[in-house]
């Protein structure tokens, strides 16, 4: 069996280690039009912070991990067509590459809109991969003395607020939302998160956009106007999806895979941030570009191509992330009865419907955070748990319950 990846993230090492799972030696072939090896791409924030080193980023996997895996990896190459019928990928340059097997992991590209003077901008990036962070890294250069603009206020644009807002003159992140977030946060718990990223001295302007820019001048639509150095574009963005649809796969926004990570096309695969998942928390077809997902579906396709028979139907929404030392992770619907903790340091809300947990925020104190997940993804019925202990103390939920009664001493 002769195995092609397309693509070469998160989705692309799970489909590797699918296949390997079920087949040691079929040949692998790996194309990418980006030049590195596999790397964490959330990371791309410590990068510009000095967290982190590109060396390090490029280990998310070890350095061998193509050669034990028996992966052939075209690096730095662009597929530019499928052909179903012929089962070869043409490359640029006319190279086609066969297969029996194939497995679109195309991920997603900025969401670029329409900004009247856009062109006229010198120094701008967007803030996706690593050739971006180290182009983001020489405009800013040593000197501390750039005023950047992030546009989108969203996990992008704040992780690269993150990255580089000790390397900056003035930092201004910019969105049309009402708040920080919007698609991750409800209003109380972004408020948190906005306060706290205030104090380290990033300025907001929300519920606004910008009309138009003149060089290195921005003019808002309420009127105002902003003077940068650097540009960041971080509105959104867009699933990869053409190849596939040229090549008969169907595409709603997404490719369309069932939960064995098939397309509707005979031997054509697709995982990541390309795909269409269902949310089982909303009960929703929707797109999940979160980096558990795109493994899990990666592992499953693999599996699948390789001749196994499994399937994934656990996708949830979920973000972990850091802003600047305050932590918070989210997952699932906020759409049922709600529980919550506050105080000034830390924020609890858990989301209950039909006996289940299906969604939760936490910032501050996020320990234990993955039970939660845990009881979501499993669909763990809350009448067989204690759950108003593990409300408060998730941590008991290691120990059996005659063992948790011995610890809080016979209290439950």
């Amino acid at each position: 069996m002769n195995y092609v990846i397309i693509g070469n993230g998160t989705a692309a090492v799970g489909t590797i280690e699918g296949i390997r799972a079920v087949d040691p030696t079929g040949p692998i072939t790996v194309i990418s039009d980006e030049i590195y090896p596999v790397y964490g791409r959330p990371l791309i924030s410590y990068l510009l912070l000095g967290k982190t080193t590109e060396d390090k980023m490029l280990h998310y996997r070890p350095a061998d991990f193509y050669e034990k895996n028996g992966v052939k990896t075209m690096l730095g190459c662009t597929v530019t067509k499928i052909d179903p019928a012929a089962k070869a990928v043409m490359l640029e340059g006319g190279e086609t590459v066969p297969y029996d097997k194939l497995c679109i992991c195309t991920g997603s590209r900025p969401f670029v809109p329409p900004m009247e003077g856009l062109d006229t901008v010198q120094n701008k990036t967007s803030f996706m991969t690593l050739d971006d962070a180290k182009r983001l890294g020489a405009m800013l250069g040593d000197a501390n003395d750039k005023r950047v603009l992030i546009i989108g206020a969203g996990l992008i644009g704040l992780k690269c607020a993150e990255g580089i807002y000790q390397r900056v003159k003035e930092l201004t992140v910019i969105d049309l939302a009402p708040r920080i977030l919007p698609n991750v946060l409800t209003e109380v718990p972004a408020s948190i998160i906005q306060k706290h990223i205030e104090t380290k001295g990033v300025h907001f302007i929300l519920g606004n956009s910008v009309a138009r820019f003149d060089g290195d001048t921005a003019t808002l639509q309420s009127g105002g106007t902003i003077n940068f150095d650097v540009l960041v574009i971080a509105v959104g963005v867009r699933p990869n999806t053409e190849l596939a649809a040229n090549a008969g796969c169907e595409v709603n926004r997404g490719i369309l895979i069932d939960d064995r990570s098939a397309t509707t096309v005979p031997d054509i695969y697709a995982a990541g941030d390309c795909t269409v998942s269902h949310d089982i928390t909303a009960d929703t077809d929707r797109i999940l570009a979160i980096l558990p997902n795109a493994y899990m579906q990666g592992e499953t396709a693999g599996r699948n191509m390789a001749g196994g028979k499994t399937s994934f139907d656990k996708a949830v929404p979920m973000n972990a992330s850091g802003f600047m030392g305050l932590h918070m992770i989210t997952a699932g619907s906020y759409d049922g009865e709600t529980y919550l903790e506050q105080d000034d340091e830390h924020y609890k809300l858990l989301v209950t419907r039909d006996n289940h947990l299906v969604g939760f925020i936490m910032i501050g104190d996020v320990d234990r955070a993955g039970i939660y997940t845990s009881l979501i993804r499993e669909r763990t019925p809350l009448d067989t748990i204690d759950f108003d202990l593990i409300r408060e103390k998730p941590q008991l939920m290691a120990f059996s319950r005659a063992e948790r009664a011995k610890k809080l001493g016979g209290a439950h």
